[in-house]
């Protein structure tokens, strides 16, 4: 049976919409119908309304320019894109730069890329916390680097690069710099500008906005190649229609988020899961990097206990939790980033709770007081021989 009121602990696959978000998305669904490059009335009211989304966009992300944001359908299609324009852009170099830990849509671009185009990958290792081996990074930039792209947060551990601190070599050497902002945004302090970035990455759905739009910053002045083509919408850098309302509603969202990201509130939430957990179910270990680490995410292994069974009997009780990422659920391999730290034995047992401004204390009273009995149902009995 499931619970009359359910707690929803899982903000690092999606949020869910603020109202206000919603509202919005409303009115520019009945009242913004034109097109946004159509010339008369109602063509000039949704373009206005894109770049008010657009303005917002870029103070929540620390953009220069409102300009340099380029609206996509999500984190996905920016990731891929800002891969292939970098590529593009420097013609005489063959090699990427990222992490053994990135998103599954860097790694999948990255993977067709070298089978199609020749592109050499150097995949930078990570420590049990999921820290990036600098040394290693250091050693991978060279004349042949086109494009270092690593992610600024960790959608399993909540783990957080140093992003700034990695810009200034890969510039060197003559290299593009892309991160994949999308766990980040609405969740820390963000700037694209003082970092350096030449492009990043994000989408509406993971601060309470919509699913199915995200935008891609590109930095002013940079090349760039659009990877959908055939309209000068975006200003030639994204063809097709802009989907208004999404936009719209991602702007608001952005507003919202750089207004009161209530970080520290989450954080406090977090750290009251995780002591309580541990305190209940001695051995739970708390995976991620201890201080650089999301305020939202606590990545749990629960060592001899099935994570699935665990996840299937928390659902039945009302809480949604995951086992990583959203984007690689019904795959029979462990989670890729838990193998990159070493931590395979781990990946059968360990569970992510991501929370949002939406989750209160009595959410994590609810989980810590059903957690304990759950935890036994679901733990590996030994086979006697």
């Amino acid at each position: 049976m499931v619970a009359d009121s359910a707690v929803y602990l899982d903000a690092n696959a999606t949020t869910p919409v603020d109202p206000r978000v919603a509202e919005a998305m409303l009115a520019a669904l009945t009242g913004l119908h034109g097109n946004p490059s159509s010339a008369h009335a109602a063509g000039r009211d949704a373009r206005r309304a894109i770049e008010a989304a657009r303005r917002d966009v870029a103070r929540l992300i620390g953009a220069d320019r409102p300009d340099e944001v380029v609206f996509t359908s999500g984190g996905s299609e920016s990731n891929v894109t800002a891969i292939r324009a970098a590529l593009a852009a420097r013609p005489g170099r063959r090699e990427v730069v990222t992490s053994t830990v990135e998103h599954a849509s860097v790694h999948a671009a990255l993977d067709r890329l070298a089978a199609t185009d020749g592109i050499d990958i150097h995949r930078l290792p990570v420590d049990e916390c999921g820290r990036l081996d600098l040394d290693a990074y250091r050693a991978a930039l060279g004349p042949g680097t086109a494009l270092v792209t690593l992610m600024t947060a960790n959608n399993e551990t909540g783990t957080l690069f140093p992003i700034a601190d990695l810009v200034p070599a890969a510039h060197a050497a003559g290299a593009l710099f892309h991160t994949d902002a999308v766990q980040a945004a609405g969740r820390v302090a963000l700037s694209v500008a003082a970092s350096g970035v030449d492009m990043a990455s994000f989408s509406a759905h993971k601060l309470h906005g919509p699913k199915g739009v995200g935008a891609l910053h590109v930095r002013a002045g940079k090349p760039f190649a659009g990877l959908i083509v055939g309209g000068r919408q975006e200003k030639g850098r994204r063809a097709g229609t802009e989907n208004v309302p999404g936009i719209v509603g991602f702007g608001v969202a952005a507003r919202v988020a750089l207004a009161d990201c209530h970080a520290q509130r989450i954080a406090r939430l977090r750290d009251r899961l995780e002591s309580g957990v541990v305190a209940a179910l001695p051995g739970t270990r708390v995976l991620g990097d201890p201080q650089a680490r999301l305020a939202n995410t606590a990545c749990l292994a629960f060592p001899g206990i099935d994570a699935e069974m665990m996840l299937h009997r928390l659902d039945r009780a009302g809480i949604a939790a995951s086992s990583g990422s959203a984007c690689a659920t019904g795959e029979a391999a462990p989670s890729h980033v838990l193998a990159a730290m070493g931590l395979t034995h781990l990946a059968g047992s360990t569970i992510r709770f991501s929370l949002s401004r939406f989750n209160t204390d009595a959410d994590i009273e609810r989980l810590l007081v059903l957690l304990p009995a759950i935890a036994r149902e679901a733990r590996i009995l030994e086979t006697v021989a």
